[in-house]
């Protein structure tokens, strides 16, 4: 029979003064590790550069959470690494380990038992490890090659119920190493890129405009073309826009708007050239640059559409629609 928690009716003034008081707590066990970070935090930079193996994470329970965060960050940005469950550790999974591999174990208290199994298993097989641990005085941190000390005063919530200021602190240790080595690599931009090419962030790193506009028609028209020619144009290419060209060099764009304008003001269109309603020099992208770079003068220039050149010469037509569909944003 399962029990009701009683619940306890309190304000939203209240509700948010907790709130404001978990924040300030975290916050504050963050901003201590500061004086605990020592010569061992190098050292460990220095050894994951250097190694020639896996970067393995473990911990239990909520430490477990937060070495499988830290261990996907370090896979996105350079450094080879992999979760080991410490439970899973001790019933099969040490096989995860390989000779040149790094341990790297996180435990609040680092006396689990789990914790006091594995890590004598870690250490017959001669791997190095690496304690992220609440508690220098701990079998963990006795027992480890090197120590990054997280230790927090207090969780961040009354009667230190549940794991929390602890796991931040664990999880901005992690993020502080995985920027440093980011830094000592020198990893950039299309190094990102390159482990995240489905993401949206990764496409606004590698796409570029050469990949989107191959895709649609070349809607193209001359100077001194008719109006019906025009619209033939843009209603068969279907991207709401034609370049007007004049022996191959790009001398402007119609667009659908430039056509409302020009019914605006003229009474007479049957003699209308394409010439006479185009807007000249338009905005144009080349077909190398990065589609990130097509949306960022989209939007600036309040367009929707852009002309593609090719060593200056008109290839074709990026749209927006192109960009939003891949979900660049």
């Amino acid at each position: 029979m399962s029990r009701k928690i009683k619940e306890k009716m309190i304000s939203f003034e209240d509700i948010h003064n907790s709130a404001v008081q978990v924040i300030e707590n975290e916050a504050a066990a963050i901003k201590n590790l500061i004086p605990l970070l020592d010569g061992n935090f190098g050292k460990v930079v220095q050894l994951m550069l250097q190694n020639k193996g896996t970067v393995v994470f473990s911990g239990i329970g909520k430490s477990a959470i937060i070495a499988q965060k830290i261990a996907a960050t370090m896979n996105s940005t350079g450094t080879s690494s992999v979760f080991m469950h410490a439970a899973d550790a001790i019933h099969g999974d040490l096989g995860i380990i390989r000779e040149n591999d790094l341990v790297v174990i996180l435990s609040k208290s680092g006396e689990t038992p789990e914790i006091k199994v594995l890590v004598p298993l870690i250490k017959l097989r001669g791997n190095t490890i690496i304690a992220i641990v609440g508690n220098r005085e701990s079998y963990l941190a006795k027992q480890s090659d090197y120590i990054l000390d997280v230790t927090v005063d207090s969780e961040g919530i009354p009667g230190n119920l549940a794991p929390t200021s602890s796991t931040t602190a664990q999880l901005v240790m992690g993020d502080a190493l995985a920027l440093c080595l980011m830094q000592c690599r020198g990893f950039s931009n299309a190094d990102f890129a390159k482990f995240h090419p489905g993401g949206a962030l990764g496409k606004q790193l590698y796409l570029r405009v050469e990949d989107l506009y191959k895709n649609n028609e070349k809607p193209e028209v001359g100077p001194d073309d008719s109006l019906a020619q025009v619209i033939i144009e843009m209603t068969k290419k279907r991207l709401g826009a034609a370049a007007v060209t004049d022996q191959g060099k790009l001398i402007g764009i119609i667009t659908d708007g430039d056509l409302r304008r020009m019914l605006l003001k003229h009474a007479d269109i049957e003699h209308v050239k394409a010439k006479e309603i185009m807007t000249p020099n338009p905005k144009t992208i080349d077909e190398n640059d990065l589609v990130a770079d097509a949306l960022h003068k989209m939007r600036n220039n309040s367009i929707t559409q852009l002309p593609v050149l090719r060593n200056g010469t008109y290839v074709g037509v990026i749209h927006l629609h192109d960009i939003l569909k891949e979900g660049v944003l």
